[in-house]
């Protein structure tokens, strides 16, 4: 049966984390949403897919470690509202040579915000943690609020809570074409769907729907190494051995991470500064673009989602947008904020 032609507040492309909280802080503010997601959930082909995600406060950039402020507030908000527990804190060892520059910008950054942090010399990291086997002369900077979030529960729990708050979630409609205009008409399969305002977070998708509006990102295919292992007795990771991430090189030319996980996520893309994009088409003022979040995204998607509902309801964002601006990479044009 075809879609009818409901006018919605807004449009969100994408079920993934972004485009869950995306819909759910437009829910959340009685907004009429609808979420659409092309493959039928739940699914593995996304970033957001797998067992558990690293959250932490532990950053080189001032604006991702606040951020995290918020997000620890409103992971535990979702956490409270759905009762379903999201969020395990083991600590979070970040590890490396004493002079390594990123170790001692990070150590900075924690100090700033009042983090709380140990920094460990060898032998103290080595009594902290006796399971680990840290190279020669390797420190620690271990950031006590980190952990993990469960990363399939959050999914479920989000998409949950955004149908009680009223929101549609229409699952198995890949998008065939979006017209823009006021407003903006999306067609699927299924039928046409109209938007005051469109948000994009399709994550590797993101260009294919980009390109026939005229723009394109410049996403690549994330590269780390991450170390994923099975917990013996489900529940018993903690603080005795942390997830932690080596940034020392001699293992390779990209970061290490550790966490308990049985699965891998899907496609993975960010941009080639790693930083987001969080901004307006350049053309459209009315389509709302989210992207390159693999790597440091899920656990900072509540502010991620809540700056997006703000750009696509023309409120003034909560924070500094200027590093995420779609104009940084010159080639794409200004947006037209």
């Amino acid at each position: 049966m075809a879609a009818q032609h409901h006018l919605y507040d807004a449009v969100v492309i994408g079920a993934g984390i972004q485009g869950c909280f995306t819909a759910y802080h437009l829910a959340k503010h009685k907004k009429k949403v609808l979420l659409l997601e092309q493959f039928f959930l739940p699914h593995s082909r996304g970033s957001s897919h797998g067992q558990s995600r690293i959250i932490r406060r532990a950053y080189p950039e001032d604006f991702y470690t606040n951020m995290m402020d918020e997000c620890y507030k409103m992971w535990a908000q979702l956490e409270h509202e759905t009762g379903t527990q999201l969020h395990r804190q083991t600590g979070f060892l970040l590890l490396g040579m004493k002079e390594n520059p990123e170790l001692k910008t990070i150590k900075a950054t924690l100090a700033r915000h009042g983090v709380e942090h140990q920094w460990l010399q060898p032998e103290e990291l080595k009594q902290h943690f006796p399971n680990m086997r840290p190279a020669s002369g390797e420190t620690g900077l271990l950031d006590e609020s980190g952990g993990i979030l469960y990363a399939d529960k959050a999914l479920r729990a989000l998409q949950n809570a955004i149908q009680q708050l009223g929101g549609i979630v229409r699952d198995g409609e890949k998008v065939l074409e979006i017209k823009p205009g006021q407003p903006v008409t999306v067609t699927t399969p299924s039928g046409s769907y109209q938007g005051k305002s469109l948000i994009i977070t399709a994550g590797p998708w993101t260009n294919r729907l980009l390109r026939p509006l005229g723009a394109e990102l410049p996403l690549q295919t994330l590269r780390i190494n991450v170390c994923y292992w099975r917990e013996k007795v489900p529940g018993s990771y903690g603080a005795a051995f942390p997830c932690f991430l080596s940034l020392e090189r001699s293992l390779g030319p990209h970061h290490v991470y550790g966490l308990p996980s049985r699965e891998y996520p899907g496609m993975m893309k960010n941009t080639p500064d790693e930083h987001f994009v969080l901004d307006r088409h350049p053309k459209y003022d009315n389509i709302i673009i989210g992207a390159g979040f693999s790597g440091h995204g899920f656990k900072l998607s509540p502010v991620v989602g809540k700056i997006l509902y703000e750009l696509s309801m023309k409120l003034t964002p909560s924070y500094d947008l200027t590093p995420f601006r779609i104009s940084r990479f010159p080639s794409l044009g200004r947006a037209s904020l």
